[in-house]
C-alpha cells in the first residue's frame, strides 16, 4: 500500500468518515482475516473476529497515533488481541460446560438458603464500587463480559479480574454454597 493511501485512510479515520472502514476492509481485510484464522483455526470464528475488530477499530480510531506505530501494526494488534480473546472465551466456555450427571447443583437443600442474606443489592453495597459496577452489568443488566467491557469502557481482562474479585468478596458475605445458589438464581 502506498504511503499516500495509508495517510488518506488515517485522515478519514480521524475524521470519523465511514469511507475509512471500506478502504481498510478493501486493503487489509484479507490479511487481517488471515491473522484471526491463524490464531483461531476456525473460519467462522475468524470472520466474527474480523467483524469485531473492525468495530473496535472504528470505535478506537481516535486513539491511533501514527508516531507510535504504522497503521498495519495497529490494525494487526487489534485483530490479534480480539482473536486471542475469542479463543480464550471459546476455550473457557468449553472447559466450564456442566456435566449434569456429575454436578451436585441440584442437590443443594433448602436448608442451605439463608433468607437474611438474600438481599443481593444491599450486600453488593458492601464491596468496592469498581466491583459493584461490573457485577451489576453482568448479573442485573444481563451483559456478557465483552459487552460490559465495551459499555463501561474497561478492558476485557479488567472486567474478568473485577468479576473474580467481586465474587470472592460476595463469597465472604454469603459463603460458597449460598453464592453458587445466588448466582444460579440470578442467571436463570
Amino acid at each position: 500500500m502506498s504511503i499516500l493511501l495509508e495517510k488518506h485512510i488515517v485522515e478519514l479515520l480521524q475524521e470519523r468518515n465511514e469511507k475509512a472502514i471500506s478502504l481498510l476492509y478493501e486493503h487489509y481485510g484479507d490479511t487481517l482475516y488471515g491473522v484471526a484464522n491463524k490464531v483461531l483455526r476456525n473460519e467462522e470464528l475468524a470472520q466474527d473476529v474480523l467483524q469485531e475488530s473492525f468495530v473496535k477499530i472504528w470505535k478506537k480510531s481516535d486513539s491511533y497515533d501514527p508516531t507510535k506505530a504504522k497503521l498495519f501494526t495497529w490494525l494487526f494488534r487489534i485483530t490479534r488481541n480480539t482473536a486471542i480473546d475469542k479463543l480464550r472465551s471459546v476455550n473457557t466456555k468449553a472447559d466450564k460446560e456442566i456435566q449434569m450427571d456429575v454436578s451436585n447443583v441440584y442437590s443443594l437443600g433448602v436448608d442451605s438458603i439463608r433468607p437474611e442474606l438474600m438481599d443481593v443489592k444491599e450486600n453488593l453495597d458492601k464491596i468496592e464500587s469498581k466491583y459493584q459496577i461490573v457485577l451489576e452489568a453482568l448479573f442485573f443488566q444481563g451483559m456478557t463480559q465483552q459487552e460490559a467491557s465495551e459499555e463501561l469502557d474497561i478492558p476485557l481482562g479488567t472486567i474478568k479480574s473485577r468479576l473474580k474479585i467481586g465474587l470472592r468478596e460476595l463469597k465472604k458475605i454469603y459463603g460458597p454454597t449460598m453464592l453458587l445458589t445466588l448466582i444460579l438464581n440470578l442467571l436463570l
